[in-house]
């Protein structure tokens, strides 16, 4: 019964923060409208659909505390941006095509080697910060700060905006109350009217106090799920939690590529896995050593944090290299190519949460650790 309540509980708060994020997003583009395509989906649209990463971070590290919470942390940050380089790329490539908008889709290659690469530094910066059995407020605000550079880069480097001076959205309309119970935000705040900018920034602090509770519900019920099946927190973070937060994540790109905005639509998947690995990470990793001290990780946290990161930094890599070498544009073939990757990843990650004790695991498992071993001897 507690294992079906905590799946129930996930699927409900997959729903919250997917309508949530609809208002949050609507509020964001308002905002940033002046942002040029590719650089708003890297920055506006990432973090606004990377908020719930941050939440259900912050949560997990203090609801559970210590090595529980930051595993959990690390679970959803890195498990997220596994599915966010597979998933969403899939999603939008087989929905161009499923209806027939086209055979292919064609992103730029400034934008993929752009975020491509700066992801791929992040994630070397991850490898190289988190190390150690020891855990303290400077190792967070170090990853902060590689997300500030980069986002000052990427607003540097835009130039001068096109300014759309007849942006106009509206919400659907209907009775605010109604709205509002059902989660349309959006509709709650706009009613049938126009957005303007004191209703966006009532929109966004609405949807993120929102997001904030889904995100704390989360954590409960992926805790109460560990505690049903016998898993580790942190093999159900890395599958499940993660893959609640990136609902938000697929819709944006969704919508992005049904505009024919491909170019966004997948800067923002890249763009939201430089967010979760460097600040949904890093600050609530700087807030709850910088209260309650450092975090002192066991030897199995240590294990499975360095196989993550490496698996993760892997992953990335190969997903880089498909892009980069489609020059012909991306097809369905690429598609299933990744999602046939998340499937593996899926599948490692149970094996390895219920202990199944297969040779394959034990293999794969020593072979990530060597490599993460190895980065960790030329930080030593």
């Amino acid at each position: 019964m507690t294992i079906l309540y905590s799946l129930a509980l996930i699927l409900i708060t997959c729903i919250i923060i997917w309508r949530a994020c609809d208002g949050f997003e609507m509020a964001s583009n308002y905002l940033g409208r002046h942002m040029k395509e590719g650089i708003k989906g890297a920055t506006i649209n990432a973090i606004g659909s990377s908020l719930p990463e941050l939440f259900t971070t912050l949560f997990f590290l203090f609801v559970l505390k210590d090595k529980d919470g930051f595993a959990g942390g690390i679970g959803t940050t890195a498990g997220s941006a596994v599915f966010n380089a597979m998933i969403i790329p899939a999603v939008v490539i087989m929905v161009v095509i499923g209806k027939n908008i086209s055979s292919k889709i064609e992103i730029s290659r400034k934008v993929i080697l752009r975020d491509g690469i700066a992801l791929i530094l992040a994630e070397l910066a991850l490898i190289f910060v988190i190390t150690g059995s020891t855990l303290n407020y400077t190792h967070g605000l170090i990853l902060m700060i590689l997300y500030f550079a980069y986002v000052a880069y990427m607003l540097l480097s835009q130039g001068a905006g096109v300014v759309d001076n007849n942006y106009e959205e509206e919400a659907d309309g209907g009775y605010r109350t109604v709205a509002l119970i059902k989660g349309d935000l959006s509709t709650a705040v706009l009613g049938d009217k126009k957005i303007n900018k004191t209703k966006a920034v009532i929109l966004l602090i609405l949807s993120v106090i929102f997001i904030g509770m889904a995100c704390f519900w989360l954590v409960q019920a992926c805790e109460q799920l560990g505690d049903a099946i016998g898993m580790p927190i942190y093999f159900v973070s890395v599958v499940l939690a993660s893959a609640a937060t990136s609902v938000p994540d697929t819709i944006i790109s969704y919508k992005d590529a049904m505009k024919g905005n491909y170019d966004d639509a997948v800067a923002n998947a890249l763009g939201s896995n430089i967010f979760d690995v460097c600040f949904a990470l890093g600050l609530p990793l700087f807030l709850f050593t910088l209260i309650y001290g450092p975090i002192e990780m066991s030897a199995e946290t240590i294990e499975n944090v360095g196989q993550l990161r490496v698996l993760l930094l892997l992953l990335t890599v190969i997903v880089f290299l498909i892009f980069i070498f489609a020059r012909k544009g991306i097809k369905r073939i690429h598609a299933y190519l990744l999602i046939t990757l998340y499937i593996v990843f899926v599948a490692y990650s149970i094996g390895k949460g219920i202990d199944y004790n297969l040779p394959v695991i034990k293999e794969v498992s020593a072979f990530l650790s060597s490599i993460s071993n190895w980065f960790t001897s030329l930080v030593e």
